[in-house]
């Protein structure tokens, strides 16, 4: 049996001005049964900017980070992953 790694990892996400009403942080973390946690947020009219904790099985952060990407949004790495 393959053991299934849960890893946290922190990424800031930059939304273009066509996403930011849209809920696609939602969308990716209830596709994906990952968890966000929140640690900043900038919104404007024109850019949206959040800084996420993704908590999940590591194969299922990787596929949430992609499909943010694309959506359009970009994906900037803060750090390394932690495991728990």
């Amino acid at each position: 049996m393959v053991e299934k790694r849960t890893v946290k990892r922190v990424v800031k996400l930059i939304f273009p001005q066509n996403l930011i009403k849209e809920p696609v942080t939602f969308q990716m973390a209830k596709k994906y049964d990952i968890v966000p946690n929140i640690r900043r947020a900038r919104v404007t009219e024109t850019v949206g900017e959040l800084v996420l904790e993704l908590e999940g099985e590591e194969e299922n952060v990787e596929k949430g980070i992609n499909y943010l990407l694309e959506k359009g949004v970009e994906v900037k790495p803060i750090g390394g992953d932690i495991v728990d």
